[in-house]
């Protein structure tokens, strides 16, 4: 009976830190969105990680690529956050978006937790779910 205890307290841990992480992430991730929305790519360029930072330099490189290359976050019609999931260590933040010409987007943003709080480390598009059926 014990180890059974241990065995659901144990489970019960393990999902903690991701469930803990939610509110900061999510946040993270609409203040950026916002920031594009502002044309504020100084802004929007503060919550990317160390990382992209050092792959884009500027907050004007780094706003033209998400301008060409993810429309869809630069300018949302809606922005709903999904699941938060643990994947080999790494949370990742599910985002449905809905663009401006009223097409479905899921993307996924892998955070990381930086001394300036949490911070985007990469995006990808998913396929959407309709699609290949």
């Amino acid at each position: 009976m014990r180890n059974a205890v241990y065995a659901v307290l144990f489970a019960a841990v393990l999902t903690l830190p991701a469930a803990a992480q939610e509110e900061p992430i999510r946040n993270t991730i609409q203040s950026q969105i916002e920031a594009f929305r502002a044309d504020d790519f100084a802004r929007a360029f503060t919550f990317a990680s160390p990382t992209i930072k050092g792959m884009f330099g500027t907050p004007e490189n780094f706003g033209a690529m998400v301008k060409q290359g993810y429309p869809m976050v630069y300018r949302p019609a809606e922005v709903q956050m999904m699941e938060l999931r643990e994947v080999a260590g790494a949370l990742w933040q599910r985002v449905r978006i809905t663009d401006q010409a009223g097409a479905g987007w899921n993307l996924d943003y892998m955070m990381v937790e930086t001394p300036e709080g949490w911070q985007i480390n990469a995006v990808q598009i998913l396929p959407a779910p309709d699609v290949g059926a």
